[in-house]
């Protein structure tokens, strides 16, 4: 599944194809993914400028003139890629339809936006953008970890009293949004912190100290260009390559890179996910 850092990736690769510019025509290619699309979709999609390209968590916002916004949800397969684009930053010949292209945006600037999702697990919906924060999938949400709500206080209250291990109280979307199994990993291992340890055990110094550690990681992944695992794609097409500077995630039984330590990473399950971290350098 994308995490936060592969969707800013695509936010940011859509952006100088789509913002302020208007869909000409939308080809909706099925009636659902993960569930049913809005109604009329491609009817109302079609003709409306991209006032704004926003991201929440790991949904793709895009504000158009109608006052509507379409959410977008990768899923675990899907990929936006942008082709023609008249500035120049994609490939100029747009490709031939595959069998997934399931919504398909034709730019007035020449550009083609395809979203293609073999396992059919992305979505998209219309929302009113005015009262966009009241969906059912956005207002269960915390603060954004790169925003400035995120902060030493906010997670200090958050874990309180929490009896989950740590590692499941930074995948809870409800304490900070966007993260997910990969970035924890990396988060955790460089703040020294087991992923074993009970959240409300954890000493305030610690926690705080996660703060900036997460924003770290996170930032890296994105300048980075995310990571590259599985059938995750950059917006032009291009892998991430992120997963090459991973110190623990998918690393189990290799020598973990602390200068002294070089114990073999672990992995144990947590809440069906797998967690990798050092025995040695994180307590």
């Amino acid at each position: 599944m994308p995490e936060l850092p592969e969707v800013e990736t695509v936010r940011r690769g859509l952006t100088p194809a789509m913002e302020g510019v208007v869909i000409d025509k939308a080809d909706v290619n099925r009636p659902d993914l993960r569930w049913p699309f809005p109604e009329r979709m491609a009817e109302r999609l079609t003709g409306q400028r991209v006032h704004r390209l926003r991201r929440r968590s790991k949904y793709i916002l895009a504000d158009l003139s109608s006052g509507e916004t379409l959410l977008v949800h990768l899923g675990m397969s899907g990929r936006m890629t942008v082709s023609g684009d008249p500035l120049g930053q994609f490939a100029h010949t747009h490709p031939m339809p595959e069998k997934h292209d399931h919504v398909v945006f034709h730019m007035e600037n020449g550009a083609r936006i395809t979203f293609n999702d073999p396992r059919r697990f992305g979505a998209m919906d219309l929302l009113q953008t005015a009262t966009a924060e009241s969906h059912k999938l956005l207002s269960v949400l915390g603060p954004e970890p790169l925003g400035n709500d995120f902060h030493e206080q906010h997670l200090i209250d958050g874990f309180r009293d929490k009896n989950t291990p740590v590692k499941s109280a930074l995948l809870d979307q409800g304490i900070v949004a966007g993260l997910g199994n990969i970035y924890v990993c990396e988060a955790l291992f460089r703040a020294g912190v087991s992923p074993r340890r009970k959240a409300g055990q954890i000493s305030s110094q610690r926690v705080a100290a996660l703060v900036p550690i997460i924003r770290q990681v996170l930032r890296d992944a994105i300048e980075a260009g995310g990571s590259s695992l599985r059938d995750f794609r950059q917006a032009d097409g291009e892998l991430g390559y992120f997963q090459h500077s991973f110190d623990v995630y998918g690393r189990e039984g290799e020598a973990c890179r602390t200068d002294g330590c070089g114990r073999p990473i672990k992995r144990i399950t947590q809440s069906g996910r797998s967690s990798f971290y050092c025995a040695q350098c994180q307590r």
